[in-house]
């Protein structure tokens, strides 16, 4: 029987959209959440999936904690275009990922996942 693992982290970043048709996106700054999903076909002795602590480390070294998105990535940093760049990332450490979501606010944000 399979488990999805669920890990939660929270960074501090700013980015301003651009090609953006509505009011004019000033830059501006967000706390952000992402939630991992992942998916555990097996435990290991221990009883665990995956281990918590070693996903935290791993979002660690990928999350652009304090940055200006704008300035580090190539796309624009939308909370969609952020969640498939999170996904792809993390799909390279740990293939049965099954869905990344980000809110980049309490009330707004998009998941991604490949079907």
């Amino acid at each position: 029987m399979p488990y999805i693992i669920r890990v939660r982290r929270e960074f501090n970043a700013a980015h301003y959209l651009t090609d953006y048709y509505g009011k004019p996106e000033p830059l501006h700054g967000h706390t952000w959440e992402v939630e991992l999903f992942i998916r555990a076909d097996s435990l290991d002795k221990g009883g665990m999936g995956f281990d918590f602590i070693e996903i935290q480390n791993f979002l660690s070294e990928i999350l652009p904690d304090y940055k200006c998105m704008n300035d580090i990535y190539d796309f624009s940093p939308s909370a969609e275009n952020v969640a498939r760049y999170i996904y792809n990332k993390v799909k390279e450490k740990y293939p049965s990922l099954q869905k990344v979501v980000v809110w980049e606010t309490k009330y707004g944000g998009a998941e991604y996942f490949e079907e």
